[in-house]
């Protein structure tokens, strides 16, 4: 993203002064990136700013080198100051639970070879640079590929079927060179600083992001606040299926206290019956049999409930017991029965 920061109130003063043209894009959070072009008075705008530097600006110039050169290793007469060499192993991978291969990208090398170099005006009667600090620093750095080549793997029979044995089928290398030519046109966004009589583009403070951009400043505003739209539907997504999760986690839990509340109910009136039972029949406690079943106190138990394994009832009132059968002690589902003999 590109926060933004508010132009200073000397930096208006200067431009109603110098009758500079200083424009102001909007971007996110009501706040505004300062677009300067590298152009005369440029030093006399950051002279008079606050501590001499732009907090965030936006500014487009023709890269030029300070002192020397890289030159491509594999293009002729192609010269930049930033080089990147990457080696890139392509593989397929065997899915052990999809059971496909899967290709597959490793990143084996890479290299990046810097000069110093500034940002220069597209008039070549101005004199004014703007020497890039910590390029490699920026959140986007934006380079060319110049050269691209792909060296297959040469494989024997014996390979092979050491790969499918492996799992991993290498496929071969990709070989790229990406560079920041002399002479491209960058766009620069970050903190524009008078340090000794010398303009320099750094990384910005306050959290905000370093770009350094073959496109122009409209076409990067456009790129991130595309970016901004589809974190924003991320966000909505993955909020609705946190929230979705969480009723279902919520719902489940309710239901099982509601289960639970009504077995209790249950075992409550449960022994409710078994005491009108008791005064019905005219008993006491310790006059019924150790065996009596627990629903009629007259029968002997004569019925094994699986799968808890509980003794408790004689064989009628298993019978009479509502469907789905559930044994009266643990309320689990009684799958099965087993007849009891009592010798």
């Amino acid at each position: 993203m590109l926060p933004l920061s508010q132009p200073s109130a000397a930096l208006i003063l200067a431009e109603s002064e110098m009758s500079l043209q200083i424009q102001t894009h909007p971007f996110l959070h009501e706040q505004e990136a300062t677009k300067i072009s590298i152009d005369q008075d440029l030093k006399n705008i950051l002279s008079v700013a606050p501590g001499k530097c732009v907090p965030y600006a936006v500014i487009q110039g023709v890269v030029k080198s300070v002192k020397e050169t890289l030159s491509s290793q594999f293009v002729d007469n192609c010269k930049g100051v930033i080089e990147r060499l990457t080696l890139q192993e392509h593989k397929m991978v065997w899915n052990r639970t999809t059971h496909l291969w899967n290709d597959c990208e490793k990143k084996i090398h890479q290299r990046t070879n810097t000069v110093p170099f500034d940002l220069v005006s597209h008039d070549d009667s101005v004199d004014i640079a703007v020497r890039v600090l910590k390029p490699l620093d920026a959140a986007e750095l934006d380079l060319e590929k110049v050269y691209e080549k792909f060296h297959p793997t040469v494989q024997s029979f014996t390979d092979v079927i050491g790969h499918f044995i492996s799992g991993e089928r290498p496929k071969g290398i990709q070989e790229t060179e990406e560079m920041l030519k002399v002479g491209a046109t960058v766009t620069g966004v970050g903190e524009l600083v008078l340090d000794r009589n010398i303009i320099k583009l750094q990384p910005p403070k306050q959290g905000m992001q370093y770009y350094i951009s073959q496109m122009d400043y409209e076409s990067l505003l456009q790129k991130q606040q595309s970016s901004v739209k589809i974190w924003k539907i991320l966000t909505v997504v993955f909020g609705i299926a946190t929230c979705a999760t969480l009723f279902f986690i919520l719902r489940k839990q309710y239901r099982h206290y509601m289960e639970q509340k009504r077995q209790q109910n249950i075992q409550e009136e449960f022994r409710e019956m078994q005491t009108q039972h008791f005064r019905v029949m005219n008993l006491e406690e310790d006059l019924i049999s150790q065996n009596a079943c627990i629903i009629c106190l007259s029968c002997d138990r004569s019925c094994v409930f699986l799968e808890c394994g509980h003794v408790c009832s004689c064989d009628e009132c298993y019978q009479a017991l509502p469907t789905p059968k559930k044994c009266p002690i643990c309320r689990s589902a009684i799958l099965r029965v087993v007849p009891l003999y009592s010798s």
